[in-house]
């Protein structure tokens, strides 16, 4: 067929109407959140999350047009930010080999007090993990999602997800083995 150039080949599917609304309210109501969760996969750079909250925001705002009520808008936009979140960090290793991953001067949590040091360590712990662990412990544990809610995010069976946040957990608990009191007790 002809190419179509131009304007109509940008054109996006047009939102449901009411959609456009609720997203800006989910906008408002959800950043901090957002931004929390993206801090906490990316591994503790603010302006990184920042950008990363953005970068989803964007990109879901784009494709609202193809948003189907399938799932929660909750959903849909948190496995954008899940996404973004990992390719910022692919992105990042790539560029940095892993020499630095921690910025240590700005590892510390938007929204978190406590101290920076015991930040820094659970920040690195987390780091050790698999992709998979790291976003499966971070929105059970941190974020307080349902292992099925998590298993949607993550497109995974719950089964698979409870096998990740067993071995994040296991994991977690020899590196630091040294700290008082139990880290992330099981929540049924």
């Amino acid at each position: 067929g002809a190419m179509v150039t131009g304007a109509a080949a940008l054109e996006l599917p047009a939102a449901p109407v009411g959609l456009e609304e609720r997203f800006d309210d989910f906008v408002t109501s959800h950043r901090d959140r957002a931004r929390r969760l993206a801090w906490r996969l990316i591994g503790g750079d603010e302006d990184a999350a920042e950008d990363v909250v953005q970068d989803a925001f964007v990109k879901a705002y784009r494709a609202l047009g193809r948003f189907r009520e399938d799932s929660s808008l909750e959903t849909w936009f948190y496995r954008i930010l899940v996404n973004q979140a990992h390719k910022h960090r692919r992105w990042r290793a790539i560029r940095q080999r892993w020499s630095a991953v921690w910025d240590e001067e700005r590892a510390v949590a938007p929204l978190d007090t406590g101290d920076p040091a015991l930040r820094r360590r659970i920040s690195r712990a987390l780091a050790k993990l698999t992709r998979r662990q790291r976003e499966a412990f971070v929105l059970v544990h941190f974020e307080g999602f349902t292992v099925r809610e998590t298993g949607n995010l993550l497109g995974a069976p719950e089964g698979t997800v409870k096998s990740h946040l067993h071995r994040a957990l296991k994991a977690l608990r020899v590196e630091l083995a040294d700290l008082q009191g139990g880290i992330g007790r099981s929540q049924s």
